[in-house]
């Protein structure tokens, strides 16, 4: 059985991708939609419950829009709250993310645990991104919300990269385009590389604006 959760303005919703920071609507309406979409995760079995510190997100919303390098996105606020809840909620030791561009997608997942926005302790968060220019941006984006190096961006192919990954894998975020046309079923290459060590009982997921 297939879940769709839809909000009620999800066609009217608009970001300008230049501009992430830009608060599109009342605060209210943002955390009454996130609250909708993970409750539907929630009775899908997903996730346990749908609690998380909302003063812990909102400093994490700060440090991104005053520390990182965004030279566009397609992770709208309401993305970004409903990536930070996830990961809130479910406190992944190990995450995996797939394609992360400039670190703004990994780090609204990586949030939760590093940086001002951080509730948990995690093992180890790993970004990947083919592109070397790229995930060299990633990482220094990372680098200003966590000295630690828990959270890190490297540039390699996804698929190698869980292959290679030899504790669990909790949590995988799939953001990546294969080459040559292969685009997005480069998903199913990531997840046959880790089905037969690491990602039992992973929860992967990936997420539209």
């Amino acid at each position: 059985m297939v879940t769709i959760y839809r909000s009620s303005n999800w066609d009217r919703y608009r970001m300008n991708i230049r501009e992430p920071h830009r608060e599109l609507e009342p605060p209210a309406q943002e955390i009454a939609v996130v609250d909708a979409a993970l409750q539907t995760l929630m009775d899908a079995g997903i996730l346990p419950h749908t609690r998380y510190d909302h003063e812990r997100f909102l400093a994490h919303r700060r440090a991104v829009a005053a520390q990182f390098e965004i030279p566009w996105t397609a992770i709208t606020p309401r993305a970004q709250r409903l990536l930070y809840a996830i990961n809130a909620i479910l406190q992944p030791a190990n995450l995996i993310a797939a394609g992360v561009f400039c670190g703004n997608t990994f780090i609204s997942n990586a949030g939760a645990a590093v940086g001002p926005g951080a509730c948990y302790k995690a093992q180890q968060l790993i970004g990947v991104e083919i592109k070397p220019a790229e995930a060299e941006r990633a990482e220094r984006n990372i680098r200003c919300l966590d000295p630690t190096g828990v959270a890190r961006v490297v540039a390699a192919d996804a698929v190698d990269v869980v292959a290679r990954f030899r504790e669990p894998i909790h949590a995988l975020y799939l953001d990546a385009d294969g080459a040559g046309g292969r685009g997005k079923g480069i998903y199913l290459d990531i997840l046959q590389a880790g089905t037969t060590t690491c990602l039992r009982g992973a929860s992967p997921w990936r997420t539209t604006a």
